[in-house]
């Protein structure tokens, strides 16, 4: 766009965002993980989460640690049999196992620019097929979860 000297332009500009969201469970123990993507970060996606998770390895009961998110408490939910939810006390990111999962992931993603979602998901794949059970255990083992129980594999 022209124009005349010391003016500056105007031109309408809006940003346009597309999302995907990440929703995942690593065990400090085993060093498995069970990650899905899906388009909202609401209660009926998490409801999906939890009973796709629910049908993994049905026989074994699941411990989720979980922030306040509204969606992670709200009514509509219903937690299948075999999954319990902990909940964090308020702002404390630091003691849930999966927020350094997330946040080795996310260092593959800086200054990158994907096309689509469709890219952007091929590349969320790739980047957690390099997280290898050794790396889970290695990076969720905090301390409290062991310190008190006595746990077996």
């Amino acid at each position: 766009m022209l124009t005349a000297a010391g003016v500056k332009p105007e031109c309408p500009f809006q940003q346009v965002f597309k999302s995907t969201y990440l929703y995942g469970s690593f065990s400090p123990l085993s060093g498995d993980m069970f990650c899905l993507e899906l388009p909202f970060c609401n209660a009926d996606n998490f409801q999906i989460y939890l009973d796709e998770f629910s049908m993994e390895r049905p026989q074994e009961f699941k411990i989720i640690v979980l922030d306040n998110g509204a969606f992670h408490k709200a009514k509509s939910l219903s937690i299948p049999k075999n999954i319990g939810l902990v909940f964090l006390p308020p702002y404390s990111p630091e003691l849930n196992p999966a927020e350094k999962i997330w946040q080795s992931i996310k260092r593959d993603f800086e200054n990158r620019l994907f096309d689509s979602l469709e890219k952007l998901g091929e590349f969320i794949s790739h980047s957690l097929q390099k997280i290898t059970a050794e790396k889970v255990k290695s990076i969720c083992s905090f301390k409290y979860i062991f310190s008190s129980l006595d746990w077996t594999i």
